[in-house]
């Protein structure tokens, strides 16, 4: 046996003979059970690849006096644009959620899914976590205990017929995950439906819509290269990509003892902000390398063809700052400031640099010690 084993048994000797003069209700003090509900499949890459191993690195750097339930699939019941009502409510403890899922609700956050501007989502996701802290922790997210801020790599066209101009999106059916990309379906001459990530499959099947907007990472787990046989696009920057946050109820994090807040704040902010975008763009590639070995259509636009997005893209971002100013922010200051942190951010990349934390240390299964409810 190890020493370390060894200290670990004698402690456990010593601490269960105190716990016969303690309380039960003080000794039940110390552990902490925490429920996260999410709307993805477990086995798919964002529970499996960020969740899971940020739920593994709390509950061990806090001697597993915090315990962490996951539901995935939206298991505790609810609908996945119900999960931030649901934490703040207290009815769950941590949800990830797609801001998109509530349009309007957190506004400035919106300035980092316009069109064209995220060329990297681990930059980016760091660009997101610093904007946050400096302009929206006190205001837009006030009522939640914000643990990480991130995006998805680059967002793409799935669809039934091919996407190789503007003009090819004139009457489709489109999925889009938030009011800033329908607002630009619409540009473009597309019908916008708004759905769910889970949703995406059976509406496919079904003929409800001719394609939908997501990032490679989430294909194989929706199923969609078996749906849709074409897939489109944009090169660098991006469309389009969506913002997510992992948020927590903020009395259950306020209810916390010191020591245990550390724990949570330790696998918070920047540095985690910029592993799960990192991580979840990372997937993007396998699953794109999966539509290519089953002979899907896969198009990289350029030239002119690219171009006409890029084009239709600025009345959409001329349209978004308008609004935000209706709602006493400065648009064109929140946006010049995003792509400021953004560049910021790419350039600390350039250098060499990569967010770092115990999470990255987890292998892709480190979930598997951590309950996920079934």
């Amino acid at each position: 046996m190890s020493t370390f084993s060894l200290r670990r048994l004698a402690l456990g000797t010593v601490l269960g003979a105190a716990a016969a003069f303690v309380s039960p209700a003080s000794s039940m003090a110390e552990e902490v059970l925490l429920r996260m509900q999410h709307f993805l499949p477990a086995q798919a890459n964002v529970p499996r690849l960020i969740l899971e191993p940020w739920a593994k690195a709390v509950e061990q750097e806090s001697d597993d006096r915090i315990k962490i339930d996951i539901y995935p699939a939206m298991q505790l019941g609810g609908t996945p644009p119900e999960l931030i009502n649901q934490v703040r409510d207290g009815v769950i403890d941590i949800t990830w959620y797609v801001i998109g899922y509530k349009p309007g609700l957190f506004p400035s956050s919106e300035v980092f899914e316009q069109p064209f501007i995220m060329e990297n989502a681990e930059a980016t996701s760091r660009a997101f976590w610093r904007l946050f802290e400096k302009d929206m922790k006190d205001t837009e997210f006030e009522d939640f205990k914000i643990l990480g801020t991130w995006v998805h790599g680059p967002g793409i066209f799935h669809s039934d017929e091919p996407i190789e101009s503007v003009d090819d999106l004139a009457g489709m059916k489109i999925r889009g995950g938030s009011r800033t990309i329908n607002a630009f379906l619409d540009e473009l001459g597309a019908e916008p439906v708004g759905l769910p990530v889970p949703a995406i499959s059976e509406a496919l099947s079904k003929g409800v819509i001719n394609g939908a907007t997501i990032p490679w990472e989430v294909v194989p787990a929706l199923k969609v290269s078996e749906l849709v046989k074409n897939h489109t696009e944009f090169g660098t920057p991006a469309l389009y990509t969506l913002t997510f946050v992992l948020a927590m109820n903020k009395d259950k994090y306020e209810s916390l003892p010191d020591d245990l807040k550390k724990v949570i704040d330790d696998n918070s902010g920047i540095e985690f902000s910029g592993f799960a975008g990192r991580t979840q763009a990372g997937a993007d590639g396998p699953s794109r390398e999966r539509a290519v070995e089953m002979g899907n259509n896969v198009m990289v636009l350029e030239g002119d063809a690219l171009q006409g997005f890029k084009d239709a893209a600025k009345p959409v971002v001329e349209a978004w700052t308008a609004d935000i100013d209706s709602k006493g922010i400065d648009g064109k200051a929140l946006l010049e400031e995003a792509k400021t942190f953004i560049r910021e951010e790419n350039d600390w990349l350039a250098e060499g640099n990569s967010s770092v934390g115990p999470f990255d240390e987890a292998p892709s299964d480190a979930g598997s010690d951590t309950k996920t409810a079934n």
